[in-house]
């Protein structure tokens, strides 16, 4: 009889958990978080903006930087292994829905799902951590205009991006790419598959440019995971809240990231003006908008996009075992 009731107290005990749990996972149900956490909704907002102000003042500099010379060395070694020579991530964006939008400003967040948005734009390696991420953009928004207003180039067009040199099939290049899906433009900076592959050697490469660009999803599906915050709609008005929460769960997700892969890399220190290649003299405004748009020109150089992808193709066939045709 004893050890009935304490089975039936255990089971009342699990349910009880259950029921909490699930109470904690509809996100738009706050009673149920103020009785777990036995602090008011206010103040646990505010407690978390705080905390999010705290790991970005301290930690930002470092797990949410722009690729140094011994990143991208290696980033190249790592996707050269991979067929991929010269690329260094894969580039996509997701949406967060935005629950708490203001009426007003509904037209211009509600995107194709019918639901206000805000776009995250990110770029990613194979191990999952996070090099560039670009949050903010309303979601009646597609990528390439998200692109527009990226900073993911501004330090290649200010010259202080590290000079980047790579074969491909015999041919010298220098300017290295991102994975993409097809919405974005053959720029000498994407690498798109082949919409319609007819001949072994593009089907091949169509398969792997796609499975390697599923970095990009895979490091999406990890970070709305670890941070359910992220997976629920944002109940939030303000969007320099939005963002701030966003850049604490990209942070600590390149945490995690560091701790689990173990690359053994040494201490990191913040950088010393490094690869800054301003010229001694002062340039004229008319010299720096040439400059401007020699890189940009450089940037979108879509002749260099289909001679890099016809390397490519070659370079994966033939590493395979297969002929040159």
């Amino acid at each position: 009889m004893d050890r009935q009731q304490e089975q039936e107290s255990d089971n009342s005990s699990e349910v009880a958990y259950l029921r909490e749990d699930q109470l904690r996972a509809q996100h738009h149900r706050p009673p149920a978080i103020d009785d777990a956490i036995k602090i008011g909704e206010s103040t646990a907002r505010v407690a978390m903006l705080k905390f999010c102000e705290a790991i970005i003042n301290t930690f930002k500099e470092q797990y949410l930087r722009d690729p140094t010379t011994d990143d991208l060395a290696r980033l190249l070694a790592e996707n050269k292994e991979r067929g991929f020579p010269g690329m260094i991530g894969s580039l996509d964006c997701m949406h967060w829905r935005w629950d708490a939008c203001p009426v007003v400003w509904r037209g211009q967040y509600n995107g194709r799902y019918g639901y206000p948005t805000l776009i995250l734009e990110t770029a990613a390696s194979q191990d999952l951590w996070i090099w560039h991420a670009f949050f903010g953009m309303p979601g009646t928004n597609n990528d390439v205009t998200v692109l527009d207003y990226s900073p993911l180039f501004n330090r290649y067009m200010d010259g202080t991006a590290p000079p980047i040199e790579y074969e491909v099939n015999g041919r010298q290049y220098n300017l290295p790419y991102y994975l993409t899906d097809g919405i974005y433009p053959k720029h000498a900076v994407f690498m798109q598959a082949k919409n319609n592959p007819v001949t072994a050697k593009e089907r091949a490469f169509t398969t792997l440019q796609e499975a390697c660009r599923k970095d990009i999803e895979r490091a999406f599906g990890v970070l709305q995971q670890k941070w359910r915050i992220l997976a629920m709609p944002a109940r939030m008005r303000k969007t320099s809240d939005l963002l701030r929460v966003m850049t604490t769960c990209i942070i600590l997700h390149n945490m995690i990231v560091e701790d689990e892969c173990g690359h053994n890399l040494p201490v990191w220190t913040p950088p010393i003006e490094e690869n800054q290649n301003f010229p001694e003299h002062e340039q004229s405004v008319e010299d720096v908008r040439l400059l401007y748009r020699i890189r940009m020109g450089r940037i979108r150089n879509s002749e260099t996009n289909v001679r890099l992808c016809d390397d490519l193709i070659n370079h994966q066939w033939m590493r395979s075992g297969g002929e040159n045709i």
